[in-house]
């Protein structure tokens, strides 16, 4: 490796240790300060008697919201009866999903394996006797 590739490599590695070492510092220097600012109790308790006071506000909020709608009961089978006729059976409209017919395009393309089949294009077909 000529000098000045090995040069820019020292170069540049310094660089890297250097700003690592800038990053680190900071790092360690915001961890220290947040441990250190104590936050006051009066700023607390202030901040506690907001969120009280707005989760208050959402459940006075629930309880004005009107009751939830009720689940429909599922439509009862009929158990087998001896008089199927007596009892007029419900109409209930029945929906039967078809799928369409699968839409097959087939274009016709040159260079396909039958091309030269019909066609003699210097192959060797005939003998020149």
């Amino acid at each position: 490796m000529p000098r000045t590739h090995a040069f820019i490599v020292a170069l540049s590695l310094a660089f890297a240790a250097v700003v690592g070492t800038v990053a680190l510092t900071r790092t360690v220097h915001l961890g220290q300060a947040s441990a250190k600012s104590g936050v006051s109790a009066a700023v607390v308790a202030k901040r506690k008697a907001q969120l009280d006071r707005f989760e208050a506000s959402l459940r006075a909020q629930l309880r004005h919201l009107p009751p939830p709608v009720p689940k429909v009961p599922s439509t009862p089978v009929a158990a087998p009866s001896a008089a199927p006729a007596a009892a007029p059976a419900p109409s209930v409209q029945r929906v039967v999903y078809v799928r369409p017919p699968t839409i097959v395009i087939h274009k016709h393309r040159a260079g396909g394996d039958h091309e030269s089949e019909g066609s003699d294009h210097g192959g060797g077909g005939g003998g020149d006797d």
